[in-house]
């Protein structure tokens, strides 16, 4: 088999590559260009590009660079900061895998004759019964992926592999090592891959028009203030310039247009229900009860579908609009969506 595979300079993908080549497929490594700004982390830096042309080379394999740049700025970059300037919290992982890695990419593999896409991602796509395939939990529950591959549909989880989702972090770092793969001791990348550490408020401060809102309790008593009422996010607890309290507040809702920040106790946050949008399924819509999962490594949460709106079966806390939310039956991803 003919298998593109997403090469970011991790250790990974690398022995992604690495396990298809061994089982005897015709493997090219890809490394996509993506963001041309500043850059320390994730697969948008120099030398995350040359990692990976550089263990395609210890594997004796092809190696590529595709400019997905202009794609990368319109469809994850751009949204991105329009979402700030609204006041929701976007999660472009998700967005990059939507539209680049499992689209972009595809369409590129499909052009150029590959029979599937691989990329180093800890989840499983299994096959059930009824010949229908779906998303499943990766094997290393600490590092699994799943929710933010929620997306994948039918047909573009019969053209992916995933070759290190049945392996545990530690076994997948053993392995490269005993391969000899200069990504072996590699750190995991972390954060927005395109914004250097510590450096979101500047990064939107140059795109965007940020404004100072008061802060208030839910009483409406001035608290105090914020310089940036677009850099507030649901639930957030730190920043907000009113220390000293004896109970902890939370942002608990944001206001641009008023210039409003509204915060209160942790019960302020809870609900019995979450409206979800842009819902994608699997294999077709899923209605009653699931297990819902609303954040990266956050425990999923028993609840029952009904239409879009996510009933829970004891109150929970919001979900900042933009978020993903994720519906399993066990380990299995039966859909997703976004917060709203």
């Amino acid at each position: 088999m003919q298998v593109m595979t997403a090469m970011s300079g991790g250790v990974d993908s690398s022995v992604a590559a690495a396990l298809l080549a061994r089982d005897g497929h015709e493997v090219v490594g890809v490394t996509m260009k993506l963001w041309g700004g500043p850059s320390d982390t994730g697969c948008c830096s120099v030398a995350d590009v040359m990692d990976a042309r550089r263990v395609a080379d210890a594997l004796g394999i092809d190696h590529h660079v595709f400019n997905f740049g202009e794609d990368f700025s319109d469809r994850v970059v751009d949204p991105y900061v329009a979402d700030h300037a609204a006041c929701r919290t976007p999660n472009p992982c998700v967005e990059c895998n939507r539209h680049i890695k499992f689209d972009r990419l595809l369409r590129r593999a499909d052009a150029l004759g590959f029979d599937a896409v691989a990329t180093g991602h800890h989840a499983r796509v299994v096959r059930r019964p009824d010949g229908t395939r779906r998303l499943a939990r990766g094997a290393d529950a600490a590092k699994d992926q799943s929710y933010v591959l929620w997306m994948l549909t039918q047909e573009t989880l019969s053209r992916v592999l995933l070759p290190v989702g049945d392996m545990t972090k530690d076994r997948v770092r053993m392995l490269a090592a005993e391969l000899g793969l200069r990504t072996a001791t590699k750190p995991d990348s972390t954060d927005v891959c395109f914004i250097q550490r510590g450096a979101r408020g500047a990064f939107l401060a140059e795109r965007l028009e940020t404004t100072p809102a008061a802060v208030v309790d839910t009483a409406g008593r001035h608290l105090g203030e914020v310089p940036a009422v677009q850099l507030v996010t649901l639930g957030q607890r730190k920043g907000l310039g009113v220390g000293g309290r004896q109970r902890p507040v939370y942002v608990v809702d944001t206001d641009v247009a008023a210039g409003v920040v509204t915060v209160g106790d942790r019960a302020d946050l809870l609900t019995e229900s979450q409206a979800v949008s842009d819902v994608t399924w699997a294999a077709g819509a899923v209605q009653g009860p699931v297990l819902v999962q609303t954040s990266a490594h956050g425990a999923p949460r028993p609840a029952t579908l009904e239409g879009t709106r996510v009933r829970w079966r004891s109150p929970q806390q919001r979900v900042a609009r933009g978020q993903s939310v994720v519906f399993y039956d066990g380990p299995e991803v039966l859909g997703g969506g976004i917060a709203a």
